[in-house]
């Protein structure tokens, strides 16, 4: 090989020319590959390997068995940019071998595409186009003869069996309904030397670094044009050959180039660095294909990195539905395995835990459901021929979803596009259809159209398809545009190939124009995205060194700046990996030269800034439709219309006469000296190449001088691009066991690494979260952050459980796990144990009344889910027992009970399974434990309409009074989700159990009685209650009397609660056992500050105005976090340091309380004398001083007293000076009301001197205080406003 050929590799239009097909020196030899494939399903199936006998398959007629292929020939012999790797292309071309026919068979030429995904994640393309050739070989037509004879003698027994072809081609003879198929279908898969002609596949490719899909189609399909033509060609195909590797280069970025092949030349084009990338393969055919719904909903899939399977019969097809999807991305790109075409022997790479795109090719016949997936949870099944998609559930919609089906649906009709999708119409019938179309759009006669046009109308009139594309076209207003027609009499008058270039127009205009419409969507949606880039590293080096540990976007902030409802997608999408890949090369961008498709999305957004088009409605979900559809495809008629450049055109070379002799039908045997180097460097294009080489060879030596090894350098780009490799694509050079074992290998560190880092991130986004509640700092998570990563969690458990099935049940394969589990331990379960005790232990208290026990087990948590009527399939109930068994703080302890039972995990997994492997699966559950450190309530608060059994104990302090009451007590609960109503407590009784709908966080407990009997006055300490599924105990503290004539006379009070932290003695409970980070604001017994021992610790001044300012805080903090996110108000206000104790210690300092021989005076006492007065003075109307403000404040004032002490509820005096707080707050009167007491007269008699409330100025900065929360819409819960009426 020639230092030219190699050295102007990157700039030419093709790197390699390779021919595939039988080797007639080895003769036929039967498929390896297909053989490995035989033995991994036999493996899969628990069969004997021995039963899948490679070569000896006389099941199949010899005509329907693959055999081995071989490249025949490649050239040039390497390139140094792209070394030729031989299986890899034997395999791609001919996925499933040679193939053979007869004269009576079909011998149509295929065309279909491929490509090699290599580490670094740069592709390479292949275009091949396979036909058929006489077999000349005697011993291959005896072979044949022989093999046939075996297959026949094996299976004459039997009519059935004789017909020899697979199970696939019958069903599909069968459905012509032939009374002859039997006899047709044994014709064709039969073979006799004498009578029949053998032609066997061959395949011609041109491997090339860029997607020039319709170049090389045209291209190879003249080559075989010329192959098959009577007429040899003007020059020998070595020409062509030649200058298509060696003379031809690749267009300059927003360039056109004109080359020739055998008859007719070829133009193709190149976006410009400004436009959006090459993208050259149909997007018209992927659209007629999936329709327009299913297409956005397979690209939302592709988005959110779900597996993604492309199902079809036809190789093309899959590459044309995996490369236009893909293209759509702009400017992301797809970051996992990428294999558009997944040859058979590669099956077991289904088995994949990772996100992957592949394409499989469909036999004829074969049913979806005969088809077995490893794993189906997060599959998105895409069946092309059959127009179908299998979606993944609850996976959250693209935005605007609607509206962006809308307008791809009115650029479509544009060209006469049916939205939905025209799988089953063949081309002449859309031509009609278009045709028709255009007539009675713009025909300007009402219809009345000519002879031809009106048959063709006729013949279209009952079409389905055509009558809803007018009914759309009229409902979304569209003016369907005037298009070339491409049938009738135009056809004679147009030249052909000028017609065909009309057409390559038209789909290059198509393209650009969709492509444009999703580009368009993320520049809305990440117009803003640099604002919330973290530049963190001061130089390339330290960052890429840190990688990992560096945080290089601010979710929270992104997200809590997007529109309501575009927050489920992007709270998904900004954790996959395609988006973190976009943001590490914008902060690599700092320091290098941008990534090409990043450059383009930033001048976008800047052009969108310059003209102002999204800044004004920064939050708006609005839509808008793309502006530049017309300017995006004018350039590209442009370039067509217009050639930059014309290569050189092949010409006669310096060949050995007599060699590579015409023959028609046959691909003559090319001479490997003219074609294995190409010329002296004497064309325009490669002068310049080296100038450019040089230019890059003297960047590289400046970057090694600044001291960064390059090899290192790289080492670390690949790193820091997908933290840690991503497989992109199998190895297809050696498929040994050896070789299938290391790529499993691969998956388990790889799924290890991902449990690692997902586990790290909720725990730390977690913790960050839970140190806002303790005052430190800013929250970097949402409820919907945290939602979303549990989520991922999830996805990574089903993946981890698909890994090395033997053989799948159900779609979940965790879910299945635990029922056979569940069955093993039910029929153990007579003789067993009793399951695991855990949860808190009984909890003494003065009466020594206690909380039961709550038991709990594996099992226990499964039976609740299954009894969950709302979850409908077993991935939902795995996912439901994952968030039950973490907001336990369970998962890891569940875990290792599952996986405890060794000869279960061997039944279901092979042993290179993640599951069997000892110390990863120790790691794993060791980075689940590390969940247990906060506390979730990923369950609690998804499950919002479930039925969920509660526990209430209530328990009082008997040294004090009696146990029990003889009234008749009653108990009602409260949480963020809803309240239980009131319920009575039977007499001596004081635990009760209910079902209630999910009361979510319990916040208030109500507790009262009617002060009935004997012993009515009752001191209760607290109240208990428990949620029996999640085991979540909660604690209302109360160290108060119930009863007429003692403490404040209240028959009735509202408690606030805290979530207990569970602290049981046994060991698994100790690895639970946790701070409390994310607790309510807690209130322990809070005695009156009036009552029992209370006084002793009286706060100072400071302390109380401090208080003040801190409730108030709260309370403000409150209404600025998202509205999902806030959580309670309700222990804002009554909580121990909430606004209503603060605004209490405020009024009893310096209040004269105690008095001799008498009761105790409360502050309501003062607030109902103060109304009294003002109530005194108001009707002997002395207010000549008192201005009109003033008093229509005491009115209001005086109402709201009343109306709490007419209430019918039993409250006490400080129940219902909380109750005046709370309402106060409400509407916004506390600042009015403040001064009205401080001005009152009898103020002096009931406060000394000293007191807070007569100091101007304590006064004047509380009110200045209290007036910041007027701002905020306070809600307040049921329990504080029932039974007043205003």
């Amino acid at each position: 090989m020639s230092a030219t050929g190699s050295g102007m590799a990157p700039c030419r239009f093709a790197h390699y020319f390779v021919i595939c097909g039988i080797d007639t020196e080895t003769g036929l030899e039967p498929d390896e590959l297909a053989a490995l494939y035989q033995w991994l399903e036999a493996d899969r199936h628990g069969r004997s390997q021995d039963a899948a006998n490679a070569g000896e398959n006389f099941e199949q007629s010899p005509l329907r068995r693959t055999f081995k292929s071989k490249v025949l020939a490649h050239f040039p012999e390497t390139v140094e940019w792209n070394p030729f790797d031989q299986d890899a292309v034997n395999m791609l071309c001919m996925p499933k071998g040679l193939s053979f026919r007869t004269q009576v068979d079909n011998r149509e030429p295929q065309f279909h595409s491929y490509l090699i995904t290599r580490e670094d994640g740069s592709r390479t393309y292949g275009f091949v186009l396979t036909f058929y050739e006489e077999v000349t070989s005697k011993q291959i037509c005896t072979a044949m003869q022989t093999l046939y004879q075996m297959h026949h003698a094996e299976h004459s027994g039997s009519v059935c069996a004789s017909s020899s072809c697979s199970m696939d081609s019958l069903a599909s003879s069968m459905d012509e309904g032939d009374a002859t198929s039997l006899n047709k279908l044994h014709c064709c898969s039969s073979y006799d030397m004498s009578r029949d002609t053998l032609y066997v596949s061959k395949a011609l490719c041109l491997i090339t670094p860029l997607p020039f899909m319709q170049a090389c189609r045209k291209f190879l399909t003249q080559l075989h044009r010329a192959v098959s033509s009577q007429q040899p060609p003007p020059l020998p195909l070595e020409s062509y050959i030649h200058n298509i590797l060696y003379e031809v280069p690749l267009p300059a970025p927003g360039r056109s180039l004109k080359f020739h092949g055998v008859y007719e030349p070829i133009v193709c084009q190149r976006p410009s660095p400004s436009e959006l990338p090459l993208a050259d393969y149909s997007l018209k055919q992927v659209f007629e294909l999936l329709g327009v719904e299913n297409l956005v909903q397979v690209f939302t899939c592709i988005l959110l990195e779900m597996q993604i399977l492309l199902y079809s019969q036809d190789y093309q097809r899959l590459m044309t539905v995996a490369e236009g999807i893909t293209t759509l991305l702009f400017p992301f790109q797809w970051q996992h395995v990428y294999v558009p075409i997944l040859p058979a022997s590669l099956l077991h790479f289904l088995d994949a835990p990772v996100p992957y795109l592949m394409g499989l090719q469909s036999k004829e016949g074969t049913d979806r459901s005969k088809l077995e997936l490893p794993q189906e949870a997060n599959l998105c099944f895409v069946d092309i021929d059959n127009h179908f998609i299998e979606l993944p559930e609850d996976f959250p919609q693209f935005p605007n979803k609607l509206e962006f089906i809308q307008e791809i649906s009115a650029v479509l009709l544009q060209f006469g596009i049916p939205p939905e999708g025209s799988l089953h119409c063949s081309e002449s019938a859309t031509q009609l259809k278009s045709l028709a179309l255009h007539d009675l759009v713009n025909d300007k006669k009402n219809g009345n159209l000519p002879g031809d046009a009106l048959a063709v109308f006729e013949l279209l009139q009952g079409n389905a398809t055509l009558e809803r594309l007018q009914a759309l076209a009229k409902r979304t207003g569209v003016t369907v545009g005037r298009m070339p027609a491409l049938g009738g009499s135009t056809v004679k008058e147009k030249d052909s190939r000028l017609q065909c270039e009309e057409e390559e127009l038209r789909e290059a205009t198509l393209n650009v124009q969709v492509r444009e419409v999703f580009a368009n969507r993320f520049s809305q949606m990440f117009a803003d995205y640099e604002a919330f880039v973290i530049q963190s590293a001061t130089d390339l080096e330290s960052w890429l060194t840190n990688r990992e540990q560096m945080h290089n976007f601010d979710k929270a902030s992104f997200l809590s700046d997007q529109p309501e409802p575009y927050l489920p997608f992007l709270s998904h999408f900004i954790e996959t990996q395609m988006f973190a890949t976009f943001i590490d090369n914008k902060i690599m961008s700092q320091w290098e030269d941008k990534e090409p498709l990043l450059r383009v999305f930033d001048s976008r957004i800047e052009k969108m800034r310059l003209y102002n088009v999204r800044i004004p409605n920064l939050r708006s979900s609005n839509y808008q439709k793309s502006t530049i559809l017309k300017e995006s495809a004018q350039s590209i008629e442009q370039r067509l219309m217009k050639i930059d450049h014309t290569a050189i055109h092949p010409h006669l070379l310096d060949m050995k006469i007599g060699q590579g002799k015409y023959e028609q039908g046959f691909f003559p045997k090319l001479q490997a000296d003219v074609l294995a180097a190409g010329p002296t460097n004497n064309n325009r294009w490669a002068s310049r190449t080296g100038t450019a080489q040089r230019r890059k060879d003297r960047l590289r030596q400046h970057s090694e001088h600044l001291g960064l090894d390059n090899d290192l350098r790289e080492k670390y780009m690949q790193e820091a691009r997908s933290l840690g490799k991503n497989l992109r694509q199998p190895k297809l050079s050696d498929l040994s066991p050896a070789v299938i074992a290391q790529t499993n290998w691969k998956f388990v560190e790889g799924l290890l690494k991902e449990c690692r880092m997902k586990t790290k991130r909720m725990l730390v986004e977690k913790m960050g979260h839970e140190a806002v509640e303790l005052g430190h700092g800013e929250a970097n998570i949402t409820g919907l952050e945290e939602n979303t990563l549990i989520a991922s969690l999830c996805d990574l458990m089903e993946r981890i459980w698909s890994h090395g099935l033997q053989v799948k049940q159900g779609k979940s394969a965790l879910w299945s796990h635990l029922l056979q589990y569940q069955e093993r331990e039910e029929k153990l379960e007579q003789t067993a144990v009793s399951p695991v005790l855990l949860g808190p232990e009984r909890r003494k208290s003065e009466t020594g009344l206690t909380m039961p026990f709550l038991r709990v087990s594996l099992i226990q948590d499964m039976r609740h889910i299954q009894n969950v009527s709302e979850i409908k399939t077993d991935v939902g109930r795995a996912r439901g027992w994952i968030r039950l068994s973490l907001e336990k703080k369970l998962l890891s302890q569940h875990l290792k009970q599952l996986l405890s039972n060794q000869a279960l995990t061997k039944k279901l997994y092979k042993r290179y399974a993640f599951l069997r492997c000892e110390e990863e699966k120790e790691q794993f559950l060791y980075h689940l434990l590390t969940l247990n450190t906060v506390d979730y309530f990923c369950f609690t608060s998804v499950f919002t309409t479930i039925m969920i059994p509660y526990r209430a104990v209530i328990i009082p302090i008997k040294k004090l009074s009696n146990a029990i009451t003889t009234s008749n007590p009653w108990v009602s609960v409260s949480g963020e989700l809803g309240d239980s109503g009131v319920m009575q407590i039977p007499k001596n009784v004081l635990e009760i159990t209910f079902d209630c709908q999910n009361l979510g966080k319990l916040t208030t407990a109500q507790i009262g009685h009617d002060n009935s009997g004997l012993l009515a006055k009752w001191l209760v300490d607290c109240v208990m209650v428990r949620n029996e599924i999640t085991g979540h105990t909660y604690k209302f503290p109360c160290g108060r009397w119930l009863g007429k004539g003692v403490d404040d006379g209240s028959l009735e009070r509202i408690l606030i609660g805290e979530l207990l932290i569970p602290c049981a003695d046994e060991d698994v409970s100790k690895q639970c056992r946790t701070p409390p980070l994310q607790r309510s604001p807690t209130q322990t017994r809070r005695l009156s500050i009036t009552s029992l021992a209370g006084r002793n610790n009286k706060p100072n001044a400071g302390q109380i105005q401090e208080a003040i300012g801190e409730a108030v805080n709260n309370i403000v903090k409150h209404f600025h976090k998202p509205e999902k996110e806030r959580g309670s108000l309700t222990i804002l206000l009554c909580g121990e340091n909430g606004l209503v104790s603060a605004l209490e210690q405020f009024f009893h300092h310096g209040f004269k309380s105690s008095r001799i021989f008498q009761k105790n005076v409360f502050v309501w006492d003062f607030i109902e004398k103060a109304v009294a007065y003002f109530e005194m003075t108001d009707q002997i109307g002395d207010t000549e001083e008192e201005t009109e403000s003033f008093r229509s404040m005491y009115k209001v004032f005086c109402h709201y007293v009343n109306a709490i002490n007419v209430t019918p509820r039993n409250i006490g005096k400080d129940g219902k000076f909380q109750f005046l707080v709370c309402l106060g707050a409400r509407d916004h009167l506390l600042p009015q009301w403040i001064p009205l007491l401080v001005e009152c007269p009898l103020i002096t008699r009931m406060y000394e001197e000293c007191a807070l409330l007569r100091d101007h100025l304590t006064v004047n900065p509380l009110i200045r205080v209290l007036q910041t929360i007027h701002e905020f819409n306070i809600t307040l819960e049921s329990s504080l406003v029932k039974g007043i009426t205003l």
